[in-house]
């Protein structure tokens, strides 16, 4: 039988354990993206916008068209800051848009309210942007958004993710999520 000395084997649980607590040594890289929201929150006027969306029946319920309850509009401003041209964040302009995608949630005080019992949120969205292209650092692109939607909760308090995917003039992609409030 093979016998460890006690203190070897305090050693290597001690070498591990300072091993497991290390800081990274990387430095994290900066956040040169600003996005803000005009209003912050959003404002949501209703019940009843005037659109209406359609929830596809089966061979027993027939399909049903509903109301959206909820409207929000707001405009959000994106800048590539100046940070964008440091070494660290290696970012070769112009730089476009290429993609933009929203999702809307239930929210309670600001906390996502997941809905229960299979109900989903309903929501549809249009965007204006004024261009979709930085052509150099601290350029500003605005997006307006008109967003309908419908939550099982029926109330109007939302959280409203929009993901932005930019491509710079090196083919690199880089994104954004911002997370907008719709007030109760």
């Amino acid at each position: 039988m093979t016998r460890i000395d006690p203190r070897v084997a305090c050693f290597v649980v001690l070498a591990g354990a300072m091993c497991a607590c290390q800081s990274p040594t990387a430095a994290s890289t900066p956040d040169f993206i600003v996005a803000t929201n005009t209003p912050d929150p959003a404002q949501a006027s209703g019940p009843g916008t005037g659109k209406f969306y359609t929830i596809v029946g089966d061979a027993t319920h027939p399909d049903r068209t509903l109301e959206y309850d909820w409207l929000t509009q707001f405009t959000l401003a994106v800048t590539l800051t100046q940070d964008a041209t440091s070494s660290s964040a290696n970012v070769k302009f112009p730089v476009n848009i290429t993609s933009l995608t929203m999702k809307v949630q239930q929210a309670s005080g600001g906390i996502v309210t997941p809905p229960t019992g299979g109900d989903v949120e309903h929501y549809e969205f249009v965007t204006n942007a004024s261009s979709n292209t930085f052509p150099s650092p601290n350029n500003t692109v605005n997006i307006n958004f008109t967003v309908w939607y419908d939550l099982p909760s029926l109330r109007k308090e939302a959280l409203i993710s929009v993901s932005l995917v930019f491509t710079d003039a090196n083919s690199a992609t880089f994104s954004k999520t911002v997370n907008v409030r719709v007030a109760p």
